[in-house]
Order: C-alpha cells, then structure tokens, then sequence
C-alpha cells in the first residue's frame, strides 16, 4: 500500500496531524508491505495569492514572510513518485518525505518571483502572527457554545500552524528544519508554475481550501 501522508506530521499540533499519524501507525502494523510518502507542499496551497498580484493588489505575507521554508512538488512529479514506489523496493516500509526540485523557497521568495515575472515592484504587506493567535483564541472561546465557531478556531490554529513551521525534514538531533536533508524529485519548479499560470498556460483549483 502507498500512503500519501503530510510532512507536517513530523510536530503534530493539530487533531489532522495526529488522525494520520494514528492511520500510519495501523499501517506499519498491519502486516502489509508499505510506502508512506510525505510531501512537502502542493503548488496550488502556494498559488493563491497569484491573482490577488496579478490586480495590483499586494502579496501577503505573515512577519516578514522568511520564518519558514518549503521544497513544492507538483502534481504530476507527486504522482510519479507515488506510482515508483509499488515497484521501487528500495521504497518499501519506509517513510519518505519528498520535495520538489531545486532549493527551498520562503514565501518572501515567492512573492518576489511573482512580482518579477509580472514585471511589477515588489509590494508586501505583513500580517503578524498574533493576529492569527488572537483569532484562534477568540473563536475557541466562543466555539464552546457554537460549534461551528470551534470548528474556525481549529482552521485558524491550522493557518497559525502553516505560518510558522516549514515544510521541511525536521533534524531530531536539533530541532530545526534542514533544507539539505529533505529529498528531491521531479524536473517542475514552483516558479516554473507561476510562469504558467500567468501565461494562461495552467490554472489552480482550490475550492474550499482558497484563504486569499
């Protein structure tokens, strides 16, 4: 069995993280031969700020927009290592965090790219965290009488969490997330999306996962 997983389970905060970490868990145990792979992060959770740029609006970003870090992996490089992994024996009953190709980018990073490649000055604008702690802490107190307000607290804390952490391998020995000991694959950049995208070239759906 091949597990698509998340590589922010490494430090589960949330109830998600430890839902698939329990679910990885009855994997191992089960018996079965495995592969739990663990990207980084979707192109299209890091596309969603293309639009709002492409209007002349500014591109946000929490602090400064250089605490955290990821390697993006596309869909189809995703896929491609989840379809090796079935006969990859070198994969199996393993865990595997993956990234995409090239060096990790912040999202200071990314804004710049897209303000480049739009031919436009840079323009940020920073949202502090403590709003996002502020908001979760309001909603979870409210949310113990409305339900549906807990259920908001916990996508706050979900952002909160996105916000500060890097979607990077995450050193036991340190504590810190490590760019060089995270994984590569495939031959597609996050730049080289955004290229796309803003050549109409690609689109991204998002759904109900769109914050911006």
């Amino acid at each position: 069995m091949v597990l698509l997983s998340a590589i922010c389970v490494q430090k589960p905060l949330l109830a998600f993280q430890h839902a698939k970490l329990a679910f990885e868990k009855e994997l191992i145990e089960s018996g079965l031969t495995y592969s739990i792979v663990r990207p980084t992060a979707f192109f299209k959770s890091l596309s969603g700020q293309v639009d709002r740029v492409r209007r002349g609006k500014p591109f946000l970003t929490f602090g400064d927009g250089t605490m955290t870090a990821c390697k993006p992996i596309s869909n189809s490089d995703l896929g491609e290592y989840l379809a090796d992994c079935l006969e990859d024996e070198n994969r199996h009953d393993r865990v595997l965090p993956i990234g995409g190709p090239g060096e990790a980018v912040t999202p200071r990073q990314q804004g710049e790219h897209l303000f480049k490649l739009l031919g436009r000055k840079p323009h940020f604008k920073q949202i502090p965290v403590r709003l996002l702690d502020a908001v979760a802490w309001g909603l979870g107190t409210v949310g113990r009488v409305a339900p549906a307000l807990a259920d908001k607290a916990e996508l706050a804390r979900i952002a909160r969490y996105y916000a500060t952490e890097s979607m990077l391998v995450l050193n036991p020995a340190t504590g810190h997330y490590d760019a060089s000991a995270t994984p590569s694959t495939g031959t597609e950049t996050l730049f080289d999306y955004y290229a796309r995208l803003i050549a109409d070239e690609a689109s991204v759906e998002r759904g109900d996962h769109a914050v911006f």
